[in-house]
């Protein structure tokens, strides 16, 4: 009997092959690992692609932690590699953007609420910090979500020249940034703040505005707008009481 860690997908009869069961019974008759096994194609010498994708979700907790993950975490993976990697970003990207309404009137983003309604499920569950810009148009009609970078919300990672380049390719008239607080907590930080200012100052110049900038959490959201007033303000200087944004979409004051 040929052990269970080294059966290839051309062991099992025809009919049980992921590739053969989807053509037959459809794509929702398959596991997540025998769809994985699908998008990966094919394993490596010596090991099954079942076996790779069985690592993938047991490592990632599943599909969504695979989703979630980076081309570099995933293709740190054995048996998966860059062009892999990227085939999984691809397929999850794709499955994100079905998920979207199609073939409805453009998206008014013209509240906080509004904004928090579509970053917070594109960030509440990220184990890294993502920084994503909503660009509007001169109606505040979404043009779509634009994601700026990923790692620690740094001055030289969050560049205004990152933050604006997607802006001003799609022709925005105005911007709405989020990150989210892997911590669970929304409360701004002070370079937050200072970072929301300088980069409201960055749109000034080039005719961009930035309307607000938001902080996703799992215990809310909180809105930067809110708690600095329109322009920001700088350090030092006393802040209002960060207004929270529940996932109902209501609005409260922390002490």
């Amino acid at each position: 009997m040929t052990p269970t860690n080294r059966i290839k997908v051309t062991d099992l009869p025809a009919a049980d092959r992921p590739r053969e069961r989807l053509i037959r019974l459809g794509a929702e008759a398959l596991s997540e690992q025998e769809l994985v096994c699908c998008v990966l194609g094919r394993g490596i010498a010596g090991e099954s692609v079942l076996i790779t994708a069985q690592r993938l979700l047991s490592g990632f907790s599943g599909w969504r932690g695979i989703a979630d993950a980076s081309v570099e975490q995933l293709s740190g993976v054995r048996g998966v590699g860059a062009a892999k990697a990227v085939q999984l970003k691809a397929a999850a990207e794709l499955a994100r953007r079905l998920a979207q309404p199609d073939g409805q009137a453009p998206c008014v983003v013209d509240t906080a609420e509004a904004a928090a309604a579509i970053v917070r499920p594109y960030l509440v569950d990220k184990k890294r910090e993502h920084v994503v810009a909503l660009l509007l148009d001169t109606r505040h009609r979404l043009i779509r979500l634009s994601p700026v970078a990923v790692g620690s919300l740094s001055a030289s990672l969050v560049h205004p020249r990152e933050v604006f380049k997607e802006a001003i390719a799609a022709s925005a008239a105005a911007v709405i940034l989020a990150h989210n607080h892997p911590s669970g907590d929304p409360q701004p930080s002070e370079h937050d703040i200072t970072l929301t200012a300088r980069l409201m100052e960055a749109g000034e110049l080039l005719g961009i505005d930035v309307l607000d900038h938001l902080i996703v959490a799992r215990e809310g959201v909180v809105s930067l707008k809110a708690v600095t007033g329109s322009r920001g303000r700088a350090p030092g200087v006393a802040r209002r009481p960060a207004k929270r944004l529940t996932p109902q979409g209501g609005m409260h004051a922390d002490a």
